[in-house]
């Protein structure tokens, strides 16, 4: 007989659950959410298992390899997924939900989500951690700004280069709010100086990336862009199609369709929010300072007339995606003419 196990993961402890085919709980128990732990303890010659499911999380993708690497036939859950079929219980709890995913994947009732590669993880930690450093230094500028507008000294309209020189020259005379700016200015310097270290990491990885390179012949694409969308994508052929993408990566209208009533609402804004967020600043770019005329920018300037420039940009970067995918797969570079003369990589996003 074939068994099923839901694990519930947690920092600290994984509640198990293991079923028979029929829905009856053979086993119950909580381990520490290690993976040697978790195989340990999957791994009895009692538990003939068919699906180990867990929901898609922080401690996932560790836990996810390490499964695999002990040979149990581990599934990662999509998180939305998981959560509706688990709020028809009446009691949450952890022993509750680890009995739920059990059952979620005895039936089948799972969408499963893909568990990048370790390349990808590693160039999506470079790239979150890149925009951290970015983000924070940011914050301290801002902060900068609103302490001094409280003694009436103004910033203004200044470059991240000669920021500290601007402050500096503001509280030259006043000694007290001197010292204290200036430890303000050093954690910005500090951030400044790696968030430039990690991007010329970035960079050299673009540089040497075949693929990141063709994808930089978009116009609008660059190299973070194709970096994010290389790491996130992971693996093309997981894709039925390019058209595909679009949807995974939250670009698309969610529809909401009940007898008479259909309504199509906002973008479902499902997927990887870091990417979406990148592709739609590289549909405004395109649209607003690429000189170079395309059929791309003519046909998105077409939807910014009839349907209004945000959703045009929407729209492109959705396009983008599904172009991008096209010619990584086909290994194909962008092509700036017209469409009769579209390759294949502009004839899949038509």
């Amino acid at each position: 007989m074939r068994h099923y196990a839901g694990l519930d993961v947690s920092v600290k402890e994984t509640s198990i659950c293991i079923v028979d085919e029929t829905g009856k709980i053979c086993r119950e128990l909580k381990v520490t959410s290690h993976p040697e732990d978790l195989a340990r303890a999957l791994m009895d010659p009692v538990w003939q298992l068919a699906r180990v499911g867990l929901e898609a999380g922080p401690l996932s993708q560790w836990l996810f390899d390490g499964l695999w690497r002990a040979g149990l036939p581990a599934i990662c859950i999509e998180t939305r997924h998981a959560k509706a079929f688990l709020k028809a219980q009446v009691n949450k709890s952890d022993r509750n939900d680890a009995r739920g995913i059990a059952q979620m994947v005895r039936v089948g009732l799972y969408r499963p989500v893909h568990v990048k590669t370790l390349e990808s993880q590693n160039r999506r930690a470079l790239l979150s951690a890149r925009k951290l450093l970015q983000t924070k230094a940011i914050a301290i500028e801002n902060d900068i700004r609103g302490l001094l507008r409280n003694f009436g000294l103004k910033v203004g309209a200044v470059g991240a280069i000669k920021f500290e020189d601007r402050i500096r020259e503001l509280v030259e005379r006043m000694p007290e709010l001197e010292e204290i700016i200036a430890c303000l200015l050093a954690a910005r310097r500090k951030l400044r100086q790696e968030f430039t270290r990690l991007s010329g990491k970035l960079l050299s990885i673009v540089r040497d990336d075949a693929v990141c390179r063709r994808l930089m012949t978009i116009p609008g694409v660059g190299a973070v862009t194709a970096l994010a969308f290389k790491s996130t994508i992971d693996i093309p052929a997981r894709f039925k199609n390019s058209k595909a993408v679009g949807p995974a990566l939250g670009l698309t209208p969610v529809l909401n369709q009940s007898g008479e009533s259909c309504r199509i609402g906002h973008i479902s804004l499902a997927g990887d929010a870091m990417l979406r967020t990148l592709l739609y600043e590289a549909a405004q770019v395109l649209l607003t300072r690429v000189k170079k005329w395309s059929w791309l920018k003519a046909w998105a300037m077409n939807v910014a007339r009839r349907r209004g420039l945000k959703r045009a940009v929407v729209a492109l970067g959705r396009r983008l995606a599904v172009i991008m995918h096209r010619m990584w797969s086909d290994e194909t570079e962008f092509c700036w003419s017209r469409k009769d003369d579209l390759g294949p990589a502009q004839r899949c996003a038509v």
